[in-house]
């Protein structure tokens, strides 16, 4: 079952899969009550957990908090 939005803990690590692809992702900063500047650890690229989410939630979509 995946973690709720609102759960998410800044500087805490998660796991999201989405449409076949899975992201290792850090919560930088909350920008509002539903977003936030996430870290890509593989890339070290920065998004916005919105952004990720833009396309919807696929038949796959868990987000998990691994550390």
């Amino acid at each position: 079952m995946p973690l709720a939005i609102d759960n998410i803990r800044v500087g805490r690590v998660y796991r999201l899969t989405n449409y076949g692809e899975t992201r290792l992702l850090q919560a930088m900063e909350r920008i509002n009550s539903v977003n936030f500047r996430m870290k890509d650890m593989d890339t070290l690229e920065f998004y916005e957990l919105e952004e990720l989410l833009r396309w919807g939630k696929g038949k796959d979509y868990d987000l998990d908090e691994i550390r």
